[in-house]
C-alpha cells in the first residue's frame, strides 16, 4: 500500500536568543483509509536555526525522518506555495517526489494543536495571531472533453454507512478516519456523485489530482467546482437553474453541519453497484 507523508517548513511563533524566528519541520503520515489508527502513525518534528533555513537542512531533516520510520514515503504532499522550491529540492535530493496539496488533514490538526499547546511553553514565544493560509482563487477549468459526466445528483449519508467502506468495490479513491473529527453515528455527509459512462477513465485521472473539496461556486458563474492542489479549479457542472442553486446552497449548508466534510464519487450509472472513484474530502481552513 502507498505510503504519503505530510510536510509543513516554516517560521513558529518563536524567536531565539537573536530575536530571530525560528523555524521547524513537521512530519506525519497520512492516513489514506476509514480505519487508519491516526495515533499509530508516524510523526517527526525539528526545529530549524534561522540561519539553516535552505533545502539541504531540510534534506538531512528527511533523512533522520525515513531512519526513523517503519516504511519510508512513496510521496511527500505540502500546503505553502511559497516553499515549493525548498521543499521540491530538498524531496528531490532525498528520492522522493513531493506535491502541493490541501490533503494534509493531520497535518493541520497537529499544527493546530502545536499553536495551542507546544508553542506557548517555549521561552521565546510569541503570542499573536496565527492566519490560516490564503489560496489565491483561481478561474475554473472546464474538465477535458471526455471526462465529463452526463449526470450528476447530490447525496448524503449517515457517517455509520462508511463503516463497511473497506468492503466497497472502488476502483480508485481515498478515504481518512471520520471518528477522529467526532462525527456522531447519525451524523449526515453530503456528498456529489457523478454518472459516466467513462467513469473508470474518470477516476484514474482524478486520482492523479490532489482532490481538496468540492464546492458551489459563484465567482466565476453558478457551478459546482473542483479544487485540488493548492490553487487548481475545475467546472464540474454549471448550475443555470434557481432549483439547481438552491440545491448547491443546501449542500454547503450540510458541509459545515458535518464539519466540512464530504464526499466525491464516480459511478457508470444510478444503478451501479461499484464505484469507479470515491474520495472522502474536507472544506476547511489550513493553519
Amino acid at each position: 500500500m502507498t505510503t504519503i507523508w505530510e510536510l509543513d517548513f516554516y517560521s513558529r511563533p518563536i524567536v531565539d536568543e537573536q530575536n530571530k524566528k525560528v523555524w521547524e519541520v513537521l512530519i506525519c503520515e497520512s492516513p489514506l483509509t476509514l480505519d487508519a489508527d491516526v495515533s499509530n502513525l508516524f510523526r517527526y518534528a525539528e526545529y530549524c536555526p534561522n540561519n539553516q533555513v535552505n533545502s539541504l537542512w531540510l534534506a538531512e531533516a528527511l533523512k533522520k525522518a525515513i531512519a526513523q520510520a517503519t516504511v519510508p514515503p512513496d510521496r511527500i504532499r505540502f500546503f505553502r506555495q511559497a516553499m515549493n522550491n525548498m521543499v521540491t529540492k530538498a524531496c528531490g535530493d532525498v528520492g522522493i517526489p513531493a506535491q502541493l496539496s490541501r490533503r494534509t488533514f493531520t497535518l493541520n490538526q497537529w499544527l493546530s494543536d502545536r499553536m495551542e499547546t507546544v508553542y506557548p511553553q517555549e521561552a521565546g514565544y510569541q503570542a499573536g495571531a496565527n492566519p490560516s493560509v490564503a489560496f489565491p482563487l483561481t478561474p475554473p477549468q472546464p474538465l477535458p472533453d471526455a471526462l465529463r459526466g452526463q449526470k450528476w445528483s447530490l447525496v448524503s449519508l449517515e457517517a455509520s454507512a462508511f463503516a463497511d467502506m473497506q468492503e466497497w468495490s472502488i476502483d480508485f479513491g481515498e478515504a481518512f478516519p471520520l471518528q477522529a473529527k467526532g462525527l456522531a453515528s447519525d451524523a449526515q455527509i453530503p456528498g456529489l456523485i457523478i454518472y459516466s459512462s467513462r467513469a473508470l477513465p474518470m477516476a484514474a485521472w482524478m486520482s492523479g489530482l490532489e482532490l481538496a473539496t468540492v464546492k458551489y461556486d459563484t465567482q466565476d458563474g453558478q457551478q459546482l467546482v473542483l479544487e485540488t492542489g493548492v490553487i487548481e479549479r475545475w467546472t464540474l457542472t454549471p448550475l443555470p437553474k434557481p432549483e439547481l442553486q438552491a440545491e448547491a446552497q443546501r449542500f454547503e449548508a450540510a458541509k459545515k453541519v458535518a464539519q466540512g466534510i464530504h464526499f466525491l464519487a464516480i459511478q457508470s450509472s444510478p444503478d451501479a453497484d461499484a464505484f469507479a472513484g470515491f474520495w472522502l474530502l474536507l472544506d476547511a481552513a489550513i493553519a
